[in-house]
């Protein structure tokens, strides 16, 4: 089994756009079937999008009859359907009430080429006709907006100039565009040994975890400084952290610090993976500070923060029976594996991933008070409007 393992070619060596994406499908461990918590976490902060919303210019210049969202990082559950159709029809609400006409809209939804598209575009209710558009605005059970994908990574422009009128960005922005080349470099002086997540990572590890972050972010915001119409406005969300020390990564770093890092140990340990194969592994994954998000930015300038808030989302687990040890073991290896099983395959194949996971689910199990306790996730909610004095 270790040398099938061994034969996969490491992720690290991969162009890691062209591989991440949430587990696909509809079974157990896919993304569709583990992100009701992300659900719920969105839900509670729809206040936040409304306050977003309502800063929209709708009166701005461009193609008046045509109001164009994107969701970027959409994934593959039915998430993104919901908060397209919330953005749509509160801003169809809002031209009624200004007394003029609604705009036809067009939607979105992006993510990398390896997101599972299909089963996406299945979840998308049916388009209602020209005839009932207006009036089926409101109506459950139909779509009343234009849909597209758009595969590629949000890292670069993926839109012509000045053609987006709202951005919607919600847990994805933590996602590295790749794992920072000193971690997994064993000469370097942040090579992350031993470990596989920045959570409890030495302080150099950190700060190549920090400058990944930071270079990313940077490159999101000018190109989405581009493709932004005036009077647009961006409502952003990713992973975030309370404490201002790197290596404490908060509910991520519960996550993938802890029983998912254990497991790793216990594969080395059995002699079913190397180590230095576990150490060429590492998730792509920075939960920035609110002053890291803030510097970021500040630096771009393209940008005026509307509002920029750490939000207690909550644990990320949805149990039934909260005292079931075993529910709440395969609820955080399926937590686990929904976002980065994909990765785990590709750099030591099917078997060892299911090794793996099933080691998480043991471990998981063993300290199911310990899990429902402590995993708890905050974000870093921002809403971004242009800048008087934009570069751009």
């Amino acid at each position: 089994m270790a040398a099938k393992g061994e034969k996969n070619v490491a992720v690290c060596n991969m162009k890691l756009e062209r591989l991440l994406s949430m587990k696909g499908g509809k079974g157990q461990d896919s993304y569709a079937n583990n992100s009701q918590a992300q659900a719920m976490h969105a839900r509670s902060m729809l206040h936040l999008l409304e306050e977003t919303l309502d800063n929209v210019d709708i009166s701005s210049s461009g193609n008046p009859r045509l109001f164009t969202v994107v969701d970027l990082g959409c994934s593959s559950g039915s998430n993104t359907v919901h908060v397209i159709d919330f953005i749509v029809k509160h801003i169809s609400k809002r031209f009624e009430l200004a007394g003029i006409e609604p705009p036809e809209f067009s939607a979105f939804f992006s993510d990398l080429p390896s997101n599972d598209f299909n089963t996406l575009f299945q979840l998308l209710p049916p388009l209602v006709s020209n005839s009932c558009m207006e009036e089926c605005l409101a109506a459950d059970g139909n779509r009343s907006y234009f849909a597209a994908g758009v595969p590629g990574s949000f890292y670069r422009r993926l839109f012509p100039a000045r053609s987006i009128d709202v951005f919607h960005s919600a847990f994805s922005l933590h996602w590295l565009s790749q794992v920072p080349e000193s971690v997994t470099e064993k000469r370097s002086a942040a090579y992350n040994r031993g470990r596989v997540f920045i959570h409890g990572a030495g302080e150099k590890t950190a700060k190549a975890y920090k400058k990944q972050f930071q270079a990313d972010l940077g490159g999101f915001l000018r190109a989405r400084g581009q493709e932004l119409k005036r009077g647009g406005s961006m409502f952003l969300v990713c992973l975030g952290r309370t404490s201002l020390d790197p290596t404490d990564q908060g509910g991520a770093g519960l996550l993938f610090g802890t029983h998912f890092q254990d497991a790793w140990d216990d594969l080395v340990l059995e002699g079913l993976v190397t180590a230095e194969k576990r150490d060429g592994f590492n998730i792509p994954v920075y939960a920035p500070s609110l002053q890291d998000f803030r510097e970021v930015v500040e630096a771009d300038g393209s940008f005026v923060m509307e509002k920029l808030v750490v939000f207690k989302g909550g644990s990320p687990l949805v149990v039934s029976e909260p005292d079931d040890a075993v529910e709440v073991g395969r609820a955080f290896s399926s937590s686990c594996r929904s976002v980065a099983g994909v990765l785990v395959e590709a750099h030591i194949g099917e078997e060892l991933s299911h090794e793996l996971f099933t080691r998480v689910e043991r471990r998981a199990t063993r300290h199911a008070n310990e899990v429902l306790e402590n995993l708890q996730f905050f974000h870093i909610v921002a809403s971004l409007s242009f800048a008087s004095t934009s570069r751009n």
